[in-house]
């Protein structure tokens, strides 16, 4: 499989002092089956739909416990350079590129707003086996305070186009490579709590997104926004039972013409 181009998102993990509650509660919500652990990687577990890779979980090393949430990696050919870029651009680096076995290079970092995401440079491991589908990953919006930050820094580090929603009442861009959109900008509003931190948001792909939220409720998670009817899909935002926020979307049920962007 060829390597992503530099800024696609490829690849999804979380950590989870629950592990097996994780386990329980996607393998409902999402249908997702996982595979063995890896000890020699901290416990990494991937998580399958259809038999395809579509993210993973991990326990937190010792001393290394914090709130759970999701951690999308965009692709990069020289993780190294990547960094550099981060830094150069008022990002921090929270995690130095490491070699993941032949797996491939990672780094954490965030943004100058504190929005949190990965790097991924890809050895014999590409990333997401699937997209699009039932149970794996379809989009991600940065859900930021801060919004001029991101705006500036994405683009300088991944080489992103940026499109504006044309809205009078809101405000959000989406990231493109060429014609192709990868990533989407929101900006907070006043409801938006003041303890939880910017973030990146992932949508998760489903049948039927209400059956979903009922899924994350009955299993101990809360929804947060919707379910609401888009052109791109019926949707709604939850927090699982850790904490960890994250979108489901059914993308077959749609209402209402395209946004324009300009």
């Amino acid at each position: 499989m060829a390597d992503a181009p530099e800024g696609t998102p490829i690849w999804a993990d979380a950590m989870f002092s629950d592990l097996e509650g994780a386990k329980a509660f996607y393998g409902e919500v999402l249908g997702w089956t996982f595979g063995e652990s890896s000890p020699e990687y901290g416990g990494y577990t991937r998580a399958f739909a259809d038999g395809k890779a579509v993210a993973a979980v991990v326990p937190p090393a010792p001393g290394q416990e914090g709130p759970s949430r999701w951690c999308l990696y965009l692709a990069s050919p020289d993780a190294a350079a990547t960094a550099g870029r981060i830094r150069g651009n008022g990002g921090t680096v929270l995690m130095e590129p490491m070699q993941v076995g032949e797996f491939g290079t990672m780094c954490l970092a965030q943004d100058p707003g504190g929005v949190f995401f990965g790097v991924w440079q890809g050895g014999t491991y590409k990333g997401f086996e699937a997209t699009n589908v039932p149970g794996s990953f379809c989009w991600a919006e940065v859900v930021t305070r801060e919004p001029g930050k991101s705006d500036a820094f994405f683009p300088a580090v991944f080489g992103y186009g940026v499109k504006t929603l044309v809205d009078p009442e809101g405000d959000f861009k989406v990231f493109d490579l060429g014609r192709d959109p990868v990533l989407g900008r929101m900006e907070t509003t006043d409801e938006f709590p003041p303890e939880v931190p910017s973030y990146v948001q992932v949508y998760w792909t489903v049948a039927d997104c209400d059956a979903a939220v009922a899924a994350v409720r009955k299993l101990g998670g809360r929804l947060v926004f919707g379910p609401m009817t888009t052109p791109f899909g019926r949707f709604a935002a939850v927090v699982d039972p850790q904490g960890a926020p994250f979108a489901v979307i059914d993308t077959t049920t749609t209402e209402g013409e395209m946004p324009v962007f300009t």
